[in-house]
């Protein structure tokens, strides 16, 4: 029996972006260790995650951070870039500025699915209203007084209330008084008042003057805008550089050599790369370390010298909002000062006449506060931290900056972090200084989760007999997320769909469950599955952590490193995948999932098979862990008819078969022995009537229809290769990757048989298909069938733009990629005796580009068929006849008789024909230079 645990309360006081933020992750921490959770949300905003920052809906209101810099997650920083870009903005880029709206709806939606995903763990309720008071209760516990007479008592209390309001202290008197005196622009109707022509003055020229001069510029209206410094924001750049990151020891050093240490740091970066944004986004990781290493006289000092030209280079503007500011300056419609406010009178008009200390006077009709927050914690008019400070549950922090934690966990004024009192964000700037943008909250706000829930998580849970896959292995979950997760492994050893459902449903019973994480990113990195391949990862990651064995932990590493791998270029690129994937296997040769990643027969990309016989080791060396079960016998079954023992291969697959019928392992194995035995008509029956009973559950089904496809052009069938691709491959019933490998190489091989006459319909797989995927492909296998399909396209400038990309990319697709696509170049530009040698010279490095000979085979075809188109009879008679020795083909048999019937036609150049014909864009081969005899 598992004990069962009391449900704790948490409370999070705010719910804007800090607040959102620790609640994304108590609930997905809380749902991966099945920590039973009440979370009490405490806010009177009507949406979570906006605040006062995000609420915004003026559109020139842009994020002063790239979109790259803004994930809720500090281990997946491109969380929110895939939200916008599945949200209606495809276009949009990691160095892109989205509007601060925007970035409101993604933190509340990223809430609301975590609420959702802890949903039976955890219980959200959210209370309209504010917190004003926080005591000690009974048993360790906290008492918070909310402003409508309730009160919530709960086990820890997160405090994300923002930055303190910063007041007005540095206004005269005269100006405080005035009707015409505006201290809290962003509250609700706070400049409804302003008249069309009214011109305004705002106190501060930091970023909050810059949004609301945006929102106040009208013709006919000027804008002026004071500090002390007179300095806005300076601009990001258009197209930045990578961080730049600075000399070490820095922190070691006093001020004055820090200051100096800092300058030459710029000044490099300025001369070598021509900007010094770099140097100072390469700083930020550090700044904190650099803060901390600081005396109080020394704060003190860079407060007063250094901190504002600190601040207008660290926060910058947007480019686009920098644009617009530049333009409201030229055309004098914002007035930007250097001074200090000393007065404000009534004028007659009913304005203000606001005067500065210089002696310079400001006419206007409105004065608005753009100040910003208070570095303060005392004086806010905060009654809920005014509270905490007199009762001594809270200190100021460092200068009288914030409030002193330890990592984010209140200290009293004892100097103890004795309540469960959390805070994070401009509460730490005391002690952080750098505390107040996404980047160091989201990392705050992981951290104050862990600490929160750490105490309610039983360090050590009962000891009980885990569930276990259909092989055997034991699994980190609870009974019903495991069945769910046999269901998906099921689906994924017999090649069947809807195994990422199958697997969805596992994570969603147990959100902590890193198998089913890692399998759907997985099958989205690799099958094309319709999931967050980057979320789900960074899930499987925390989950094995937290719960999970070697083995579960080996497997989240393998799936990791293929994705990365993947992902990458250069020489090498893929092997550490391949070579992590294949540890795993030596020391868990049970494992039925990474045996069917390792495999390549037909769902996924397998490892890299240089020489042929890695994959062949793997299934004969794992042969003792499954004692002859039919998965493994249909692995080695494809395994035996690569190998060319095609008559053990048949016997194997068929043993296979009649232990689970449904295994596209073994059928897959048959389809390719019954090719490669030349028994077309009996391959062609058996697979069809599969096809239309057990293959109606198969996840690349449209594969299996090619199967068939290549029997019927065997047979030299051609209304039997149309009807089966207007039934079963044609775009409408096949997209993206199988429709380039099945659909288009089969149009090209119709095509060049003469079992495809008139126009093939190439355009519409191609249209199936994004353009990345054919001109910028990631596999040696995918680049040979996007030439192929190119080349039945007759596209010659996105042939040589993949050729272009090949020869950039791994070792395969430059050395074998590259001379195919020279060679297809030549097939559409008629230079046969080129094509003929690129494609004979190919051939034997062929298999390097992995599939099977049956895939790889289109390029055999077209020497063939480039052998023909040039003349070359003798060596096209040649290259039947050895096809024919290898098996029977009604269709070699016609090609054969069709030579000895066929005589040059006189005055035609057999190196270089007429122009393409057929409608194709491509030679046909019913347009032959010769005539029947």
């Amino acid at each position: 029996m598992v004990t069962a645990h009391p449900r704790s309360t948490v409370a999070v006081v705010g719910a804007g972006a800090a607040g959102a933020l620790v609640a994304v992750q108590l609930c997905e921490a809380a749902a991966r260790r099945r920590t039973p959770l009440d979370l009490l949300l405490i806010d009177p905003a009507a949406e979570a995650g906006r605040g006062t920052a995000y609420a915004t809906e003026v559109p020139e209101h842009r994020l002063n951070v790239p979109v790259g810099g803004m994930s809720c997650y500090p281990d997946d920083p491109g969380h929110f870039l895939r939200w916008l870009c599945r949200h209606g903005e495809s276009a949009v880029g990691a160095t892109d500025f989205a509007s601060r709206y925007r970035f409101g709806s993604y933190l509340a939606d990223t809430l609301g699915r975590a609420i959702i995903t802890a949903h039976g763990t955890v219980a959200v309720r959210r209370l309209r209203t504010r917190a004003t008071r926080c005591t000690e209760a009974a048993g360790g516990r906290v008492t918070l007084a909310l402003a409508d007479g309730g009160t919530v008592t709960a086990d820890s209390v997160v405090l994300a209330t923002g930055p303190a309001a910063g007041g007005a202290g540095w206004a005269p008197a005269g100006l405080t008084a005035s009707e015409r005196f505006v201290g809290r622009p962003w509250a609700p109707g706070a400049l409804d008042a302003v008249g069309e022509h009214d011109d305004v003055l705002l106190v501060g020229t930091g970023l909050t003057a810059v949004d609301l001069a945006l929102v106040l510029d009208r013709p006919g209206r000027t804008v002026h805008a004071v500090s002390r410094s007179g300095l806005l924001p300076r601009p990001h750049a258009v197209a930045p550089l990578p961080p730049v990151p600075p000399p070490p020891g820095l922190e070691d050093l006093p001020l004055d050599r820090l200051r100096t240490a800092l300058r030459r740091h710029f000044a490099a970066c300025l001369r070598d790369h021509g900007d010094w944004r770099p140097a100072l986004d390469g700083l930020r990781p550090r700044i904190a370390g650099l803060w901390q290493g600081l005396g109080d006289e020394e704060r003190a000092e860079f407060l007063g010298r250094d901190a504002t030209r600190w601040n207008v280079h660290r926060h910058r503007m947007a480019p686009a909002t920098a644009e617009t500011v530049a333009r409201l300056r030229s055309a004098r419609r914002l007035l930007v000062h250097a001074g200090r406010i000393s007065s404000a009178t009534p004028t007659a008009e009913g304005g203000l006449a606001v005067g500065l200390a210089d002696g310079r006077e400001l006419r206007v009709a409105w004065v608005v506060d753009c100040t910003g927050p208070g570095l303060r914690a005392e004086g806010t008019g905060d009654p809920l931290w005014s509270g905490l400070l007199a009762d001594g549950l809270a200190v100021p922090g460092p200068l009288g900056i914030g409030v002193a934690t330890d990592a984010g966990r209140l200290l009293d004024a004892r100097g103890r972090a004795g309540h469960r009192l959390y805070t994070l964000g401009s509460p730490r700037r005391g002690e952080l200084w750098e505390t107040t943008a996404i980047p160091e909250i989201r990392a705050q706000a992981k951290e104050v989760a862990e600490a929160v829930l750490a105490p309610l998580t039983p360090a050590h849970r009962a000891t009980r007999r885990r569930p276990t896959d259909q092989f055997g292995l034991p699994l980190s979950t609870h009974a019903a997320a495991a069945s769910s997760f046999r269901s998906g492994l099921g689906r994924v050893v017999t090649v069947r769909a809807k195994a990422a459902e199958a697997f969805t449903r596992a994570t969603e019973l147990d959100p902590g469950f890193a198998l089913g994480h890692a399998a759907l990113a997985l099958l989205g990195h690799e099958s094309g599955a319709d999931v967050d391949v980057a979320r789900e990862l960074a899930d499987a990651q925390r989950s094995v952590q937290e719960r999970g064995d070697e083995r579960e932990r080996s497997f989240v590493d393998v799936v990791t490193r293929r994705v990365a791998s993947h992902a990458a270029t250069g020489a090498g690129a893929d092997r550490d995948g391949d070579t992590a994937l294949i540890d795993h296997l030596d020391r868990y040769p049970g494992d039925a999932f990474a045996l069917s990643i390792a495999v390549p027969t037909i769902a996924f990309a397998g490892v890299g098979d240089l020489d042929g016989t890695l994959a062949q080791r793997l299934v004969e060396r794992t042969a003792p862990a499954y004692d002859g079960h039919w998965f493994h016998t249909s692995l080695l079954a494809f395994l035996r008819q690569e190998q060319g023992r095609v008559d053990e291969a048949g016997a194997l697959a068929r043993v296979a078969l009649a232990a689970e019928p449904a295994s596209g392992h073994a059928v897959h194995a048959l389809a390719h022995v019954h090719y490669e035995s030349g028994d077309h008509r009996v391959g062609r029956d058996w697979l069809d009537g599969w096809i239309g009973g057990q293959g109606r559950g198969a996840v690349h089904r449209a594969h299996f229809s090619w199967h068939v496809a290549l029997h019927e052009l065997a047979l030299d069938d051609a209304a039997a290769v149309r009807r089966r691709w207007h039934a079963q491959l044609a775009p409408r019933q096949v997209s993206g990757v199988r429709a380039l490998v099945d659909s288009g190489s089969l149009l090209w091989r119709a095509h060049m048989s003469r079992n495809w006459t008139g126009r093939v319909p190439v355009d519409g797989v191609l249209d199936a298909v994004s353009r990345d995927l054919i001109e910028r492909p990631a596999t040696a296998f995918t680049a040979l069938h996007g030439a192929v399909a190119l080349t039945a396209a007759g596209d010659l400038p996105a042939l040589r733009r993949l050729r272009t990309h090949a020869a950039g990319a791994d070792a395969v697709q430059r050395e074998v990629v590259v001379p195919l696509c020279r060679a297809l170049e030549a097939v559409l530009e008629e230079r046969w005796t080129v094509a003929v040698r690129e494609l004979r010279d190919l051939l034997p490095s062929l298999r390097r580009v992995g599939g099977s000979a049956a895939q790889r085979e289109v390029v055999e075809e077209t020497l063939l068929y480039a052998l023909v188109r040039g003349g070359q009879s003798d060596a096209a008679r040649g290259l039947l006849q050895e096809r024919l020795d290898r098996r029977e083909s009604p269709l070699d048999r016609r090609r054969l008789v069709d030579l000895d019937d066929l005589v040059p036609v006189a005055g035609r150049s057999a190196e270089r024909g007429s122009g393409t014909a057929g409608g194709t864009g491509a030679p046909d081969l019913a347009e032959l230079a010769v005539v029947r005899g």
